[in-house]
């Protein structure tokens, strides 16, 4: 299994620098990991740093609460676009969610997928803050507003992706749409239980360890 080209490199903490930002897309091209994601600000110094690479370049939206304004969201989806992300990862309003306003968390998404056109878009719904329906609804929203992607988590909620809650998304959207699991991966074995499960990506800040571990 090329667990490489699962892998989203991530770095996404507050405290991050430019300086780390061309380490992670350093070790994304050493590692020849899918894509990196990064926060906003750094899109266009990634794209800078993987020029000459197949590495792609993942952009975080509405991170990572989900609750800013759906026209905050666009705009910033819009903009990563423009500085040269390949997909977006945006964070569902979690809130609107639980509160069973289900067509505006559809209708968000739709309009985000809408502005990107045909770059991806992966649909975080923060797993750790629902209930197995809350979690089969967002995964049912996210479909039908056309995204190609449903995650598990911000890594910054109160836990990561499970094993059953990837099962219950595949379960959910079966073969329709691809599932990411983020969040609390570290080593190989997970990984690998993840992709078994039904997982087409893995975010994950240990790539290097998860690709050189045996």
């Amino acid at each position: 299994m090329e667990l490489n080209k699962y892998i989203d490199h991530t770095l996404l903490k507050a405290t991050t620098t430019p300086k780390e930002i061309k380490k992670l897309c350093s070790e994304a091209k050493e590692h020849n990991f899918f894509a990196v994601c990064v926060n906003s600000c750094y899109v266009k110094l990634a794209k800078d740093e993987l020029k000459d690479s197949e590495v792609k370049i993942a952009s975080v939206i509405g991170f990572p609460l989900g609750a800013m304004s759906t026209p905050a969201k666009v705009a910033e989806a819009r903009q990563c676009i423009e500085d040269g992300a390949d997909e977006i990862d945006m964070v569902i309003n979690i809130g609107k969610l639980k509160a069973g306003l289900y067509k505006e968390v559809e209708r968000e998404i739709s309009q985000i997928k809408k502005a990107i056109g045909d770059a991806v878009l992966k649909v975080i719904i923060e797993t750790c803050y629902l209930t197995d329906d809350e979690k089969v609804v967002a995964s049912k929203a996210s479909l039908n507003a056309g995204a190609d992607f449903v995650k598990t988590s911000t890594g910054f909620g109160t836990a990561g992706a499970t094993y059953s809650d990837i099962s219950l998304m595949k379960n959910t959207v079966e073969d329709k749409m691809s599932i990411k699991a983020s969040g609390g991966i570290k080593d190989r074995k997970t990984a690998e239980r993840y992709i078994e499960l039904g997982a087409n990506r893995l975010g994950t800040s240990s790539g290097i360890k998860i690709v050189t571990s045996n």
